[in-house]
């Protein structure tokens, strides 16, 4: 009798401890102390009349919703082993944690970006603006080559050491004062535009650059620079500069129908955004009009100049015309949503790439930025100009957009509003998921 009950107790307390074990391994794990469940405000989309969604609107979802859900797919874990970490996987597999000095692969040091423009007389503020959209979106770092009257040098220096220092980390800046090496300086100031023609004359002043993308003032970047930095290794091995179309459609283009000198193509090209291999520009000899051998760059200039300078209006951009009408294979032409302008939508939409992938640079060219003749530009250049560095890109850019689109609706170019959107709502998305996604995932332990 003794001996069973000395079987049962002993069965009653393996089979305690059998309880227990299959309770405690089967538990869910305690949270980490500070760890919460991260979830992201949906924004409303921009109301129309009458508090309901604008229809124009209709078709573009909250991307914010796609991001929280990319946050809320991987709860943090435990390690099994106290004071070690899991090796991280997936999405957050190149987060960088506390202590590490490793980029992010988005954001690698190694390559810099250089970006060129020239500014006189009251474009300040639309060069500032043009830094500014660049800086927001791109990834690598950029050097900024900033080619402006002594007047206007130290506005430049003020205005862009008071941007936040997550902004300044990610440029350096030079600012060069207006310079012609060739020919009369005062002839090519007043070419076209004030200072305009120092765009070809940066291949001779800029030995140390390789590669460079040049812009006009009233240019906004609606898409990294990196973008389009990229189409610099599809060149093939004679071509050494890239710039888009002047025109989609020849019977409604300028040059088409009203070029007095030879150009490029069917309807010309546009030097408002021009992307450039300097080095093979200036060990390239360039065929031409004046001498039956070639001429290199900085020697055939101001020839070119004096040749046909009764005969063009554009100033510098005939001049490049003229250059590429006799060596087209040295051209690389990247399509019209990498420089839209007024032209590609105030005569009817004829942009087929705006229309499929949406707008990667705006150009506001003849003053749009700053009259009313084409409220959906100035929109645009406002709500960039108008935001706060730091502020949330949704909250505080993409939304007052849409709002302000609306106002634009009886406008030609204002009945394509996604055409205007599509690619900065891509664009805003990345950023989002870079600077939440990655950095709140940066805070988990693994």
């Amino acid at each position: 009798m003794k001996l069973y009950c000395k079987v049962v107790a002993i069965l009653l307390c393996l089979g305690i401890l059998l309880l227990l074990y299959l309770f405690v391994g089967n538990a869910d794990e305690p949270p980490l102390q500070g760890a919460r469940e991260t979830r992201l405000p949906l924004l409303p989309v921009s109301p129309g009349p009458g508090g309901r969604a604008h229809p124009l609107f209709a078709h573009f979802q909250p991307v914010q919703a796609a991001a929280a859900a990319q946050i809320s797919k991987r709860e943090p874990r435990l390690s099994k082993n106290p004071g070690k970490r899991s090796p991280a996987r997936g999405k957050f597999a190149n987060v960088r944690r506390p202590g590490e000095q490793k980029h992010l692969k988005e954001l690698p040091s190694l390559q810099w970006m250089h970006l060129a423009v020239v500014a006189c007389g009251d474009r300040l503020e639309e060069t500032l603006i043009m830094l500014k959209s660049a800086v927001l979106f791109s990834y690598r770092k950029l050097k900024f080559h900033i080619f402006a009257e002594d007047s206007l040098k130290p506005e430049f220096e003020k205005k862009l050491r008071e941007w936040p220092s997550s902004y300044t980390k990610k440029f350096e800046y030079s600012v060069y004062p207006i310079a012609f090496s060739v020919g009369n300086a005062q002839e090519w100031k007043k070419l076209f535009k004030p200072c305009a023609a120092q765009r070809l004359f940066l291949p001779v002043i800029l030995k140390d650059v390789d590669s460079l993308l040049y812009v006009d003032t009233d240019v906004l970047f609606l898409r990294p620079i990196d973008d389009i930095w990229s189409f610099l290794k599809e060149f093939n091995s004679t071509q050494l500069a890239a710039m888009a179309p002047e025109h989609e459609i020849p019977k409604i283009g300028w040059y088409s129908r009203f070029a007095r000198h030879p150009y490029y193509g069917t309807t010309g090209v546009n030097s408002g955004v021009m992307l450039m291999n300097l080095t093979r520009i200036r060990n390239t000899p360039f065929k031409n009009s004046m001498i039956p051998t070639g001429l290199m760059w900085e020697e055939m200039l101001y020839p070119l100049y004096q040749k046909y300078k009764n005969y063009i209006t554009w100033g510098d951009q005939d001049l490049l015309n003229i250059i590429f009408y006799f060596n087209p294979e040295s051209l690389y032409v990247f399509p019209c949503q990498w420089n839209y302008r007024p032209d590609h939508c105030m005569y009817g939409s004829n942009c087929k790439g705006a229309e499929e992938e949406g707008i990667s640079v705006l150009h506001g060219n003849r003053g749009v930025y700053h009259d009313d003749k084409q409220p959906t530009f100035k929109a645009l250049y406002e709500v960039i100009r108008d935001f706060p560095f730091e502020d949330n890109l949704f909250q505080s850019l993409y939304y007052p957009l849409q709002s302000k689109f609306l106002d634009t609706v009886h406008t030609l170019c204002g009945r394509i509003p996604q055409v205007f959107l599509k690619q900065i709502e891509k664009t805003m998305k990345k950023v989002y998921e870079n600077r939440v996604i990655v950095h709140v995932g940066a805070n988990y332990r693994y």
